[in-house]
């Protein structure tokens, strides 16, 4: 589906589907230097099961156009016109890395506009390695390498993609790499920078659902315990042997979790 959202071409896929006004809406929002693509499980299974989707491309990501969001507020925002854009008043929203802290302002934000929030990989604070910073800055291919790198579970990057002959460590570098230049830093800033994500998360009234990879390095367990606590109505999910690449590493797992939350 193609949308204008801030007076920019944005699109949303929608698992070939059209919007029903009477049906539940379920908002997929991709983290750092990804796109829509890495919901294709999740998204196309609710789309064909009773729910609207809109799996998103951020602003300056995938097809869609603009400048990327320089805050976790302002794609929170972002997310409130989106929805105003596809005709949605209330949507469930599923976000990963920097969509989960985008799901988790938005929830607080726009709290009328927000039924249900599910947060995989989250981390509050989401800090990055001032050599990340420092290489994407800089352009350098090193800033890809390492967020692929640290993403996947050491028993991952060596294999085990659940569809043959699919590359999964390949094909997350490839994603990261088509992202226009200055993204990927604008986007690791955002989740650097975001500072209220506690406050958010205690005027969150929406029911929450974590899913946390017990091997992730880029947003490790023990840093949602914080988060964890603030929210008033939560669940946790914790993935055994997972990296920070939950829809990737153990997709069928992600999927179960969002559908009992769902």
């Amino acid at each position: 589906m193609q949308l204008t959202v801030a007076g920019h071409p944005t699109y949303a896929y929608t698992g070939n589907r059209p919007l029903e006004p009477a049906q539940p809406t379920v908002v997929f929002v991709h983290g750092a230097a990804n796109d829509h693509s890495v919901w294709a499980l999740q998204s196309r299974y609710f789309a064909h099961h009773g729910r609207n989707v809109l799996a998103v491309d951020l602003p300056a990501h995938g097809r869609s156009a603009g400048e990327p969001l320089g805050s976790v507020d302002a794609i929170a925002d972002w997310l409130a016109a989106l929805l105003d854009a596809a005709g949605v008043d209330r949507a469930a929203l599923v976000g990963h890395s920097l969509g989960s802290l985008a799901a988790l302002a938005a929830a607080a934000r726009h709290a009328d506009r927000v039924g249900a929030i599910a947060l995989l990989g989250p981390a509050v604070p989401m800090t990055v390695s001032d050599a990340l910073l420092a290489a994407a800055r800089a352009g350098d291919h090193l800033a890809y390498e390492l967020i692929n790198g640290w993403s996947f579970s050491a028993g991952k990057q060596l294999g085990g993609n659940p569809v043959p002959g699919i590359w999964m460590t390949g094909n997350a570098l490839r994603l990261t790499e088509r992202t226009p230049p200055g993204v990927l830093h604008a986007d690791l800033a955002a989740c650097n920078d975001y500072a209220g994500g506690l406050d958010a998360a205690a005027a969150v009234r929406c029911p929450a659902l974590l899913i946390v990879g017990a091997r992730d390095l880029m947003a490790p367990p023990r840093n949602t315990d914080a988060l964890v606590a603030a929210l008033p109505d939560k669940k946790v999910v914790t993935l055994p042997g997972c990296g920070h690449a939950l829809m990737a590493e153990q997709p069928d797992a992600v999927l179960d979790a969002l559908r009992r939350f769902l």
